[in-house]
């Protein structure tokens, strides 16, 4: 088997070289990335001292981790609007809204000229 290897991360074998990955054991593809995203993606990987390649396998690992089908991220969001609904949020109707924010602009104007007249 061929192996790449790469600088260790994190616990590296004793040379200081540690499997990247196994050709033999990966599918090749490739993907197209505008600019702004390849010079941030190398910018992360010498920061962190991977390949670009290695950083996009964690991200599509992170990403596939995660809910397929959005179920999970739809049952948090039900469970956020059962929380609002238990304990919902005062808010004054518009008017006594607006009516507060010029009363707090009248406010402001008048500490300002009085500052101006000192």
């Amino acid at each position: 088997m061929r192996a790449h290897f790469c600088s260790p991360v994190s616990g590296g074998v004793a040379d200081g070289l540690r499997p990247m990955y196994n050709s033999y054991i990966v599918k090749r593809t490739q993907i197209y990335l505008d600019e702004r995203q390849d010079e941030r993606l190398g910018r992360l990987a010498r920061s962190a001292g991977v390949t670009k390649s290695n950083l996009i396998r964690e991200a599509i690992d992170a990403f596939l981790a995660g809910s397929n089908d959005g179920r999970d991220r739809l049952a948090r969001f039900h469970s956020l609007l059962d929380a609002v609904e238990r304990s919902p949020i005062s808010l004054p109707d518009g008017a006594s809204y607006v009516e507060e924010l010029r009363r707090a602009d009248r406010l402001r104007l008048d500490e300002l000229d009085r500052r101006g007249r000192e």
